[in-house]
């Protein structure tokens, strides 16, 4: 119980901390250049990733940039190419924990997230 209360306030501290240093440009866009891959359909301006259920600012999925802090602290899932921490197929219950944190933050429950082997992007592989 301790532990997943110390968890999900690192969680907070890091969220509230990244989104404070966010860089945007003048129409609130995040920058291109922080590393984010635009999805069709999938805005990275809130605070909230809809897609894969957990603050923007930690989304490794969508900000392949931070992958590197990832696998540095030993957090990343192999099989599903992402962090472990955010790996909701090995660990169902983190899905709950992220949860809590957007309900704490918005008074409600968030959007699902996408089920299942949504790789990051740089993962996928090139066309040619």
């Amino acid at each position: 119980m301790i532990k997943k209360l110390l968890a999900m306030s690192v969680v907070a501290a890091i969220g509230l901390s990244i989104s404070a240093c966010s860089k945007s440009s003048k129409d609130g866009a995040v920058a291109k250049s922080a590393g984010v891959t635009e999805a069709a359909g999938h805005s990275h301006e809130g605070w909230w990733c809809d897609e894969h259920g957990v603050p923007e600012e930690v989304c490794a999925q969508c900000n392949t940039k931070l992958i590197a802090d990832f696998k540095a602290k030993n957090d990343w899932c192999e099989k599903h190419n992402r962090p472990d921490s955010q790996c909701f197929i090995c660990h169902p219950e983190k899905e709950g924990e992220f949860a809590a944190l957007y309900e704490a933050k918005v008074g409600k429950k968030p959007p699902k997230p996408e089920a299942g082997g949504d790789e990051p992007k740089e993962a996928a592989p090139k066309a040619t």
